[in-house]
Parts: structure tokens; sequence; C-alpha cells
């Protein structure tokens, strides 16, 4: 019997009645099989004796320390008045002494009496200079007697204690014993899920080994041994998942690099230029003569890569005895890399075809800003491009889908409205999803659903394109996007010049302005950017929210007080459309030297003459967030700045993210740091949708494991 065969109820054990299984509903443990896959987060190790003299040299290293010890209690004190009258009792192990506080605990007096002998288990920290704790585990072993008898004598109940996440009213010892239930009556008949032949060649448990190891372990290293037979386990079965998502659409089984774990296609080969140059269509070479500089050469291998991929799709859709191959890619690269000239690439390659493309943005603002530049670049080629968002009106938006389940429209950019219903496609064969990581895994297979039901496009799979200007760490393509090709530029265009950051304390804002200023001087332009909108908290509201500077407060002190003689623009996501439009263009053609804004400005805003940008309560904002703003200067020839003013009580994490950010610009380096951070599923977009949601596993942690997981599981495919 398999382990998820084990479908009893868990109040079919014994002392789990109908109010102990509510409980455990709230930690999602349903069944003995949940209760039996619900691993201890962590361990309590009372198999090593740890003295008082012990714990106090680690408290003094670093200001708290763990006793297990056997110790005899010297005396009895208490201080305090009345209903605060307090026990205090000093117990000796032989290497020295400490105070336990019995808040609460008159009752002790008599339980722990002068001269009786304990077991005593706890974290200590030092108060007016004595050892204390306040919060111990006792166990008596005594009433009386020698100290010198029992002071070497094994501690009783030492073992490796596991510890489970709790929830209120059912504690870590409670869900213990009712996994410990679980296992006597169920562990025996539990079979391997693993193939026997992984498991002799990887050195791993049984299931049912590793199933009483991680719960019962007698050391940690038995609970580690555990841990990586059931987190490999996990991970070869979510690979295994990934294996047939990419057979699905290539049509076969990938290999993968036996070092890496990388499908090795011929993604991210370096191409020559006339490899590069033959691999263009007629509308694509026209592109490329249009444009005033040439491609990186990242650029042109991706576009060739995508080019290869794209026509296979096309053949095999003809070919009856083929499963029909579709690209499906993730192209990552640094802000201002030159994704989106990359993606107009593969939009004419399906239109040379006759088909449909569609980019989809996370925002309007973004989308408007793709399809100013589509039609800007590609109407001279003949390509019919539409703009199409939640906000057009009803004439507007029923001419536009008329004309796109017609074929009247060849390049259609927007938002979710892409996906919505009453859309439909006459041939879309391919969608592009531009900040994938803004987008959950239901709303891409949307946009692909759409292709799948096109009316003229039923025998073939449509292409997927995915964008991320914050690149993915390895550790990640190797998981959420274990299926798919990932292709990065690396390359930044000639002529840019890395963005130099500085870091401010609040109070020392001057000195960005001033800063700001000389640019101004020179000509050139500047961003301000705020966490927030409006501060519209009451006089008596002293949360964070109010120490929060607003974008309308600072545009009004900026505008005034600080750089009066310069235009200031103000734009934020309660602005309208067409305002924000008109805002955004007037700052594009230097009508407006200063644009103040919340973070509307992240992605979708090129403005090549802008050099400055001031980020100010950058500790209110993610990491991926700052790299994404701070790409909004930089993407012009000049020197460009971003000044990045933080709070002066600073936690942890944000001295980490300043630190990141100033100590580099790659954004590649930094998608590492964000992935320590904020962790997988917040980077990938999958925290809501349970696609990255592991019981033991952790792919940051366990990437070895994760890559021969891999390599397995693709692997099996093959026999």
């Amino acid at each position: 019997m398999k382990t998820s065969e084990i479908t009893n109820s868990i109040n079919t054990l014994p002392k789990i009645g109908p109010a102990k299984a509510a409980l455990f509903a709230k930690l999602n443990v349903f069944t003995v099989a949940d209760l039996l896959q619900y691993y201890p987060r962590d361990y309590e190790d009372r198999t090593k004796r740890i003295t008082l003299y012990e714990c106090l040299q680690a408290v003094k290293a670093t200001g708290q320390g763990k006793a297990h010890t056997i110790a005899q209690v010297l005396k009895h004190d208490w201080f305090g008045y009345g209903n605060m009258k307090t026990l205090k009792i000093t117990v000796t192990d032989g290497t020295a002494t400490a105070d336990i506080i019995a808040y609460n605990r008159p009752w002790l007096q008599n339980s722990m009496k002068i001269g009786s002998i304990f077991a005593v288990t706890g974290v200590f920290n030092i108060k007016y200079g004595v050892l204390q704790s306040s919060q111990v585990d006792t166990e008596k072993i005594a009433e009386s007697g020698k100290f010198e008898e029992y002071a070497n004598k094994p501690i009783p109940n030492s073992k490796v204690f596991p510890i489970y996440r709790q929830t209120e009213g059912l504690t870590s010892k409670q869900i213990s014993s009712a996994v410990e239930t679980a296992l006597k009556q169920y562990a025996r008949g539990i079979e391997n899920d693993l193939p026997e032949s992984l498991i002799k060649k990887n050195n791993m448990l049984s299931k049912q080994d590793a199933l009483m190891k991680i719960h019962l372990p007698s050391s940690i290293s038995e609970a580690v041994e555990a841990r990586r037979t059931l987190a490999f386990e996990e991970l070869y079965f979510f690979q295994r998942a990934m294996a047939e998502r990419a057979i699905e659409h290539k049509g076969f089984i990938p290999k993968v690099n036996e070092t890496t774990g990388e499908i090795e296609t011929t993604a991210q080969r370096k191409f020559t230029n006339e490899e590069f140059a033959s691999s263009l269509s007629p509308r694509q070479k026209q592109l490329l003569e249009r444009l005033p500089f040439d491609p990186t050469e990242d650029q042109k291998s991706v576009i060739t890569q995508m080019n290869i991929d794209i026509d296979l799709n096309y053949k095999t859709a003809n070919e009856k005895d083929k499963k029909n191959f579709s690209m499906r890619t993730l192209l990552q690269g640094d802000v201002g890399s030159g994704k989106t000239l990359v993606s107009f690439f593969a939009a004419l390659r399906v239109i040379d075809y006759g088909s449909q493309c569609a980019l989809m943005a996370p925002t309007e603002l973004l989308a408007r800003q793709h399809a100013e530049n589509a039609a800007k670049q590609l109407e001279a080629m003949n390509v019919k491009v539409a703009y199409l968002t939640g906000n057009l009106n009803a004439k507007g938006r029923n001419t536009l889908l008329s004309a796109l389940k017609e074929g009247e429209v060849d390049f259609v950019i927007g938002t979710h409205a892409l996906f919505s219903k009453g859309v439909i496609y006459k041939d879309l064969s391919l969608a592009i999803i531009d900040e994938q990581h803004r987008f959950g895994v239901l709303q891409r297979s949307a946009i692909l659903e759409k292709g799948r039901t096109s009316t003229d496009s039923y025998t073939r799979e449509p292409n997927l394109l995915m964008m991320s200007a914050t690149p993915i760490p390895q550790t990640l393509a190797l998981t959420v996007f274990g299926d798919l090709d990932v292709l990065s530029i690396h390359t930044m265009p000639n002529g840019r010049k890395q963005i130099k950051t500085f870091l401010v304390k609040a109070g020392h804002e001057s000195n960005a302005y001033e800063a700001v200023r000389s640019e101004l001087r020179a000509g050139h332009q500047a961003y301000f950017v705020y966490p927030a909108i409006e501060n519209n908290m009451d006089e008596g509201d002293f949360s964070n929210k109010k120490q929060m500077k607003s974008a309308e407060e600072m545009y009004e002190f900026l505008s005034k007080q600080v750089y009066p003689e310069y235009k200031v623009g103000l734009v934020h996501g309660k602005v309208s459309e067409d305002e924000q439009t008109q805002i955004l263009e007037d700052f594009r053609q230097n009508k407006t030297q200063i644009l103040v804004a919340t973070t509307v400005v992240e992605v979708g805003v090129d403005v090549p003459n802008a050099t400055c940008i001031v980020i100010e309560q950058a500790d209110r904002f993610g990491l991926a967030g700052l790299h994404q703003l701070r790409g909004r200067v930089g993407r012009g020839e000049a020197q460009s700045y971003c000044f990045l003013v933080y709070r002066q009580d600073l936690t942890e994490d944000g001295k980490a993210r300043m630190k990141a950010l100033h100590d580099t610009t790659d954004g590649f380096k930094i998608a590492e740091e964000d992935l320590k951070l904020r962790g997988p599923g917040e980077i990938t977009g999958t925290a809501q949708s349970g696609e990255l949601t592991f019981k033991i596993a952790d792919p940051v942690r366990d990437e070895p494991l994760m890559i021969q997981a891999r390599i397995d599981a693709f692997s099996s495919f093959e026999k």
C-alpha cells in the first residue's frame, strides 16, 4: 500500500475525535496519509548533555544558551509583593548555578523541594548577572540524595523531539503523539513510491524507514537521512510531471544535461551572423533594415532559435504521423537588454505565416507603451497592430473583436482583456507574456487556450514566449519552468553605461536633491518615486502607513520648494489612462523635467534623457521592484544615477536589499539574492497557485538533489 492510498479519516485514530479532527483540518490534515506526510519543521536534540557552565559560555558569546542537564535544587527565594509575588528556584549541576523564575507557579515550591534532583532542559539568558530562565522542562529524578550519585547518570527521556507547525489548541506534542500512533498502525504496510532501482542507485531509505526516521529519529543524522529520501522522492515526481509537460508540447522526451539538469536543446547556442541572416523571414528582414543599430549577439541567437522552433511548430502541424511541436520559451534578460525587440521579431515570424500574435502585459501603461512601439516599428511593414484593454468603450471593443475574429488584426497588444470572454481569434499562433511573474498559472493557460480555440488553428498547438526582466535563478528555472527552454540575453546594447547607485540615509535627502539639480542643469531629466499615492491616515493613526511619504505631498514639496524653476509632473494609479499617457508623453518630450510617481513607472517607461532616479523610503520596496525602477534610467548614452533613500531603523532584510543594489547592477545576481530573501513562489508568480508548494523539499537548499531527481525523472521516459 502506497502512502497516498491511506485515505482513512484522521478521526479513525485513537484519541482523535471530531473536535481534534477539526483542529487538524486547520493544518490541512484530513486523512492518515496527510498526517504521515505532515513533516516536522525542526527538531530539539536532547541526546547530548549541555551543562550549565556550557550554557553560560554560550550566553556570553551569543546572548542566549541552552542547557540539558541534571541539577539539584539549592534554595527558594521570593520577590515581589501580593499577587505579583514570584518564586525563584536556584539550581546547580556542579558546573554552575542558575535561577528558574516560576511566574504564576507558586506550587513548584512543593514539587521542586530543596535538595530534590531534576532533569532540567531550557533556554537561558543572563539577567542581573545571573543565568536565568522562566521556561524550562523539568523531570523529577529523586526527592533527595547526594547529587554526585546522579551527576553523571544518563538524563531521563533524552531523545530527539520533533517540532511541528502548530495551530491554536493543538500542540507539537499532541501532533507527535498522533503521528506515532499512525505509524504503529500503518507503517509496516507502506510500500515504496520510488522505483527500487533509484533507491539503490541514490542510496535512499525505504519509504517505511524514511517515515519512521523523519518523525521518530534516534539522532539528528537519522532525521537528515530521512529528509534526503523524502525530499528526493518529492522532487522526482515533480520533475516527472515537468517531463510529461515537455513531452506534451515538444512531442518527444528531451534529454537533460547530466551535470546541470538543463534541457539539452539548441537553446543558447551561439549562432553566426550568417545563420541569423539566413533564418529571417521577409518582414523580419525589413525590421532589421529599419533598425538604427545592430542587435546584440545574444539577441541574434535568441531570434534565430525562436525562428527554428516556430518553423517546427508549423511543420509538425502538417505531419499527421507526428505530435505537434510548439515553442515554450522563457526569455530572461536584464532591464533594457532588448527583450521587447526580440519579441517583435518572433511576432513577425508567425505573421509571415499568415497567423496572429497576442502580447499580454500586466498594466495598461506597459501595454500601451508596447502598442505604440509596435505601431511605430511594424505598421510600415503592413502589420495591423491593435490595442485591447478592459477600458475600451463598447463600440470600439466590438469593432476590434470582429477584426480579430476575421483575421484583420495581425498583432494585438493588451492586458488580461486578451483572454476575456467574447475574444475570439482567427489564428492565434503565438502568445507573448511580458513580466511573466505578474501573471498566475491559470492566466497563462487562458491565453494559450484562446490559441487552441482559434477558428483556423485547430490542428496546431499555439506557441508561448514568456519574458522576464527579473532573471529567474537557475534553481527555479529547473523547477516551475522545468519544461521550458530558457533563453537569456546577457549582453546590453552598445553605448550603455553602468548606473551608479548611492545609498542615502533619511535626513540627508538634500544631498540627493542637489546631485539631481546638477543633472537638470545639464539638460537631463529625473524621476522621484514614492511608496504611496497620498497620506490619508487619521491624525491618531501612528502606524507605519502614517510615516510613508506620498507622491502627492512630495509633488507639492519638490515643485514649490526644491525645484520651482523646473516643470514637475505627477503620475500614479489613480490618474486616468488618458491623463497618464499625456503626462508621460510630456516627460518623453522634455516638456516636464521631473516626474514624481509611484510604482506605475516600474515598467513601460523609456526616456533615454532621464539620468536620475530618486527612490525615497526605498526599504519599503522589494528587491526586484527596486531593480526594475532603477532600470528607468541608464537607457541612453549619458551616465545615469540612482539614489536609494532609506530609513534609519532599517531591518536586516532591508539592509540586505540596499547592499545588493549598491554592489551590483547585474539582474542575474540580484535575482539570486531576491530568491534568498523572498522565496521561490513570490518570484515566479506561483505563490497562490500551489504549483511550487512542497511538503519537505526546498528547491534552493536541495539544488543538487533536485538536479539528480530531474536527471532520473527525464531519463525514466527513455526506457
